[in-house]
């Protein structure tokens, strides 16, 4: 469940301005704010089901937006080459193919920004 609220707000932090205003609006109460479906309901004067539907949709669109792309699995990727990276650097005495490893790292970081 945290790692789907995680992937949420990251997908939201990326594409929230290919939304509509109203979807970032209530995305960010719900998810941010911790607003219900009732009290988002109440503030815009809608039904929760409208509320529901509204964030459904806002979702698939960043899942649509995820799909065509993909700027939150090459975030995720580049991450788990910085945390290799790091683990690399913290042992005490770095072996040949260790520094080799932290080049093909730092080279694949490099061609994943230039794309």
């Amino acid at each position: 469940m945290l790692d789907q609220l995680n992937r949420i707000n990251l997908l939201y932090d990326i594409y929230s301005p290919l939304l509509t205003e109203r979807q970032r609006e209530v995305l960010q109460l719900y998810f941010s704010d911790n607003f219900s479906l009732g009290e988002i309901a109440a503030e815009y004067e809608i039904s929760r089901q409208a509320v529901h539907d509204l964030i459904q949709r806002a979702l698939a669109s960043l899942e649509k937006h995820e799909d065509k792309l993909g700027l939150y699995r090459l975030y995720n990727q580049q991450q788990e080459l910085l945390d290799e990276a790091e683990l690399l650097l913290k042992s005490d005495n770095l072996e040949l193919n260790e520094i080799s490893r932290l080049r093909e790292i730092i080279a694949g970081l490099r061609f994943s920004t230039e794309q």
